[in-house]
């Protein structure tokens, strides 16, 4: 320090050295905030003034603060795209559902048209007959239809007993 330079109240403040330091760290993680016996204790303890306790403890809360709120936010953006990537795999899932309910749709309304013409039911029965459907069969009745479950279990056994369906796109995997 130049000794023309006036004394200050700052300029007599010294600097912790790193055993005082570790002793705040530790009394700090015991107590984020700073009692006045506790502060005053602290100060005697590491000949510093009390003001000097309080301040490096306002510090030392403000940076511990904003590295709780980086924390919390990294946590936060972890989730976040851990929920986008849920949020896109379930969007699949939902377009390949939709996509075999369409040709389901779409091979029941064919069967049920070639049923009203009098023919080209044989896949159905044979697969419900082969597959073990439950009892229902095409051949049995023209008017009797095998329900939706029956059709639905047919085209889950991915055409297996089935030999007249072709299936384009296998979307029961």
């Amino acid at each position: 320090m130049n000794p023309q330079t006036p004394k200050t109240a700052h300029s007599s403040k010294k600097r912790l050295n790193q055993d005082q330091v570790r002793l705040l760290e530790a009394n700090f993680d015991a107590a984020k905030k700073l009692e006045p016996e506790r502060k005053f204790q602290l100060a005697r303890d590491l000949g510093v003034p009390p003001r000097q306790i309080a301040i490096w403890y306002q510090n030392k809360r403000a940076r511990w603060k904003t590295q709780s709120l980086e924390l919390d936010h990294g946590v936060s953006q972890v989730r976040l795209e851990a929920a986008l990537a849920e949020k896109r795999e379930l969007e699949k899932e939902v377009d390949m559902l939709r996509s075999e309910l369409r040709r389901t749709q779409e091979m029941l309304l064919g069967f049920r048209q070639a049923q009203a013409g009098g023919g080209g039911v044989s896949a159905v029965s044979s697969c419900c007959d082969e597959g073990g459907g439950s009892g229902s069969s095409l051949n049995d009745d023209s008017t009797n239809w095998p329900n939706v479950e029956e059709l639905y279990a047919c085209l889950m056994a991915k055409g297996q007993n089935c030999p007249e369906i072709v299936i384009e796109r296998d979307y029961w995997v």
